[in-house]
């Protein structure tokens, strides 16, 4: 079937304009009768890829995306495989996937969880105003202390030594000092295990013994710390969308309000789990038989000894990447009352990853559902809501590229039809290397509006390093979210405007 699919898309592939009207014919009508733009079930040679976008996204899509959706659906026993709108070509499966199996007969795959397990965002209230800083040369004292409180470079070392590795990876925030949860034992004020989609994962720690000493020296020193690529720590200001003021005041926000926005995932800890897993699985492939076009997509049953090695360890690394993104947040809380005073406040509004696979209840029955930068978002009234958003659903934080806005954005029901899934960010458009080559300094400068007094103020000296993670490499963060609301997946609670960008060196 693979190669029916490959030679398809040689004889479309001239001419995208053909493809999209052959994929253009193949959309599904909506109860009402009426065909939903947002929305489009593909037919392809080994199933059906649910696909939400704009007609503009759909038609900028790279016909790469339905070959590799067409590897993933080969996959024994797969019920269900969607796409945000914000997807793109990854290693093996796409950034932007949703993939569902019934549990009693599930497989697992490191190709749909990605190499930076657990990878997810964070976002934290102050009790600052927009006014607050206004002042550029105060937005720039303060980038400086948050870089000399959080090591931004590929290989520095966290600042965090007084705790054992083994605990963090086996109880997660749980395994802390409490020194670094300090609220977890005032019960009103509590919001750091309270407002977090998961505080600990348990699994079977005997599978730790799998992962090299070296691996436990290296992610240790790595705890606390950003990492490079699209990860960043980011101060905001909130414009409160008007149709959901009630949900953003029971989640504390208001209009002007300064946020702190963290992006980053398990560093070393994940991607040696995914390195090791990753050649378990392939393994196992080769011994059963098993496999696509794409040799680099691994899977595996899921109660099979190489899908529950990964499994087990794979909770491991979620456990190390919340409470990674909790300690860079204790660093910039640091940073912060170091340059504005002992009377700066930071409280978690919430953490979550879009990197991930786990078994959830969905319509009665038992899912395992993986994600691949694709964000869970669920309505109000869920049961696996966190208590705390039980009555209103839980934040759904989409960062937007450098430069950008962000959404804070809930659930809605409808949301059930793409196993509440919504995007993850803005999506690439370019490689890392083609925008180095095709985006000038001089529109990344006019992005960061260098120069003025809004200027969004970025911790590095030079543009041209962070080229790569310019605005432009990426799709419009503003389409994406238009296209998660009108699929009717989520719906916008507060947009969040950047003033200043840590991004790692």
């Amino acid at each position: 079937m693979a190669c029916g699919l490959f030679v398809l898309f040689q004889a479309f592939q001239p001419n995208k304009k053909k493809i999209k009207e052959m994929m253009n014919n193949m959309l599904t009508e909506q109860p009402n009768g009426n065909t939903n733009t947002y929305y489009r079930q593909m037919k392809l040679t080994a199933g059906d890829v649910h696909v939400y976008a704009s007609n503009e996204l759909y038609n900028a899509l790279d016909g790469k995306v339905f070959e590799m959706a067409n590897n993933n659906l080969q996959i024994p026993n797969i019920r269900y495989m969607g796409y945000t709108p914000d997807v793109h070509v990854g290693i093996g499966t796409c950034i932007g996937t949703t993939a569902v199996w019934d549990t009693e007969n599930a497989f697992v795959s490191p190709s749909i969880v990605g190499s930076d397990i657990g990878c997810g965002m964070r976002v934290h209230l102050t009790n600052l105003s927009a006014h607050d800083l206004k002042d550029v040369k105060l937005r720039r004292r303060l980038v400086k202390a948050i870089e000399r409180m959080l090591p931004v470079e590929e290989q520095a070392r966290g600042h965090y030594s007084d705790f054992r590795l083994e605990q963090i990876v086996v109880k997660g925030l749980h395994g802390l000092p409490k020194k670094y949860v300090p609220d977890a034992y005032t019960p009103r004020k509590a919001t750091s295990l309270t407002h977090v989609e998961h505080s600990r994962f348990q699994f079977d720690e005997s599978y730790l013994e799998r992962i090299p000493e070296q691996v436990w020296h290296r992610a240790h020193r790595q705890l606390g710390t950003l990492g490079r690529g699209n990860h960043f720590a980011e101060i905001q200001t909130i414009e409160i969308h008007e149709d959901n003021r009630e949900v953003a005041e029971q989640w504390g926000l208001v209009d002007g309000q300064i946020v702190i926005m963290i992006h980053s995932g398990s560093r070393a800890w994940g991607g040696s789990v995914n390195q090791h897993c990753g050649s378990e699985v392939a393994k196992f492939m080769r011994m059963n038989g098993l496999g696509t076009a794409d040799p680099k997509l691994a899977f595996a049953p899921l109660h099979s000894d190489a899908g529950q090695a990964y499994l087990n360890l794979m909770y491991s690394a979620l456990n190390y990447a919340v409470v990674n993104r909790h300690l860079i947040a204790n660093s910039i809380r640091e940073a912060c009352r170091e340059v504005l005073g002992p009377k700066f406040e930071m409280s978690t509004l919430y953490d979550l990853m879009h990197n991930y696979a786990w078994e959830e209840e969905q319509r009665g029955k038992s899912f395992f559902v993986h994600r691949k930068g694709a964000t869970r978002a669920l309505p109000p009234g869920h049961p696996d809501n966190p208590l705390p958003f039980l009555n209103t659903g839980h934040p759904a934080l989409i960062p937007g590229s450098m430069g950008s806005a962000s959404y804070l954005m809930v659930g809605r029901p409808e949301g059930e039809s793409n196993h509440y899934s919504i995007c993850h960010g803005a999506g690439r458009i370019r490689s890392r290397n083609a925008s180095k080559q095709l985006v000038t300094v001089e529109e990344f400068a006019s992005s960061m509006r260098i120069g003025q007094e809004d200027e969004i103020i970025v911790n590095h000296k030079s543009l041209e390093s962070i080229l790569d993670e310019s605005p432009q490499a990426y799709k419009s963060i503003d389409q994406i979210i238009d296209s998660v609301v009108g699929a009717q997946l989520a719906s916008v609670v507060a947009k969040c405007h950047p003033i200043a960008v840590i991004k790692g060196v």
